[in-house]
């Protein structure tokens, strides 16, 4: 299974260790605003199970994610093949959820942009989508710094979230492999820490 690595992030395999500060970002009611609800202990350390299993069985998903300096364990970032039928799917999914200390540090978009790599160039995607409630403003903003646009076309509600739900809408945003070559993200430019 490959690590992704950035000049400051390690994307990885999940361990043990992982488990009580990624139940603490599933707490946190500010890092879990624009989700259903919060999570519990049991509830946050099967989410870290799925996401170790899913990494050991295809080498790709939703990588633990730690900072390189220090060796802390932030949140993940990565791919994932959403189990619910919208008109955009099957597809794959970039997302992300980093305790609120690593926000606004630019680790979102970097290591979005080290997936997208992974994305384009080892599993040869056509396109990588991501979706989210319209009032995420710091998630969108990470799409587009990422080079997706919003498909306001493929705007859905959530088929998991009841109809009434303040959650149940969603934007959708895209990215092709073709707009991601040609706006040069292959080649090895720096990221930007936004």
């Amino acid at each position: 299974m490959p690590d992704l690595r950035t000049p400051r992030l390690w994307l990885r395999q999940w361990c043990g260790s992982d488990r009580e500060p990624f139940a603490a970002l599933n707490a946190d009611p500010r890092v879990m605003e624009f989700m259903p609800r919060c999570l519990s202990r049991a509830e946050s350390d099967a989410l870290a199970q799925r996401s170790e299993a899913e990494l050991a069985q295809q080498g790709w998903g939703f990588w633990a994610t730690e900072r390189r300096e220090s060796s802390a364990f932030i949140g993940f970032v990565g791919l994932h093949v959403p189990s619910f039928e919208a008109a955009f799917t099957p597809c794959v999914e970039i997302g992300w959820r980093l305790e609120r200390a690593s926000w606004g540090k630019g680790f979102a978009t970097e290591a979005g942009r080290e997936c997208l790599r992974f994305a384009f160039e080892s599993l040869a995607l056509e396109e990588v989508v991501s979706f989210t409630v319209p009032a995420n403003r710091r998630s969108r903003a990470v799409m587009e710094r990422l080079g997706m646009r919003r498909d306001a076309p493929g705007d859905f509600d959530h088929p998991r979230l009841p109809h009434g739900h303040p959650l149940r809408r969603h934007v959708l945003y895209r990215l092709r492999r073709t707009d991601w070559q040609s706006a040069g993200a292959a080649s090895g430019r720096p990221c930007e820490d936004r």
